[in-house]
């Protein structure tokens, strides 16, 4: 055996080899890693995406919160002033329905106070012709003096 085409026979197997390895193992291992690495770089640029949008979706979320709770305060504030003004037309229309009711309660006693005089003065007259009469020692005619007694009657 030769040096040289045992040199040669594996040169050559070598070269089978190498283009073996490099057609079926070293072309498919460097797309598969370059895939592999475009793949990485593809997650990596997402989940940075991914925390750019949540930290922008965490001040979203504060400041809808402040608007939140902004807003919530003034309603309370309109309720509130709603309510004092509900509270205050029921005291204005109490006090007008308590001035009604006085003043009914006012002309009632008024009514009540004359037609008290009225049956005051009618007794007064009647107490006047018994009066009268007894002075008399006679009975006083009502009807034929009854434009005297009318003159006694509105004199008191």
């Amino acid at each position: 055996m030769n040096v040289t085409a045992t040199l040669f026979g594996q040169m050559l197997t070598f070269a089978v080899m190498v283009a073996f390895v490099w057609r079926f193992l070293w072309g498919p291992m460097t797309r598969m890693l370059a895939e592999r690495s475009r793949r990485i770089a593809d997650g990596l640029a997402a989940a940075e995406k991914g925390k750019h949008d949540l930290e922008r979706a965490q001040k979203r979320a504060v400041e809808l919160l402040r608007e939140t709770k902004q807003q919530a305060t003034e309603v309370l504030a309109q309720a509130e002033k709603r309510a004092g003004e509900i509270i205050d037309e029921a005291k204005s229309h109490a006090r007008s329905e308590t001035e009604n009711i006085i003043a009914a309660a006012k002309s009632e006693i008024a009514r009540e106070i004359n037609a008290a005089r009225e049956q005051l003065r009618a007794s007064v007259a009647q107490l006047a012709v018994v009066a009268a009469g007894r002075i008399l020692e006679e009975e006083v005619d009502a009807k034929a003096h009854a434009k005297m007694l009318g003159a006694v009657v509105q004199q008191l």
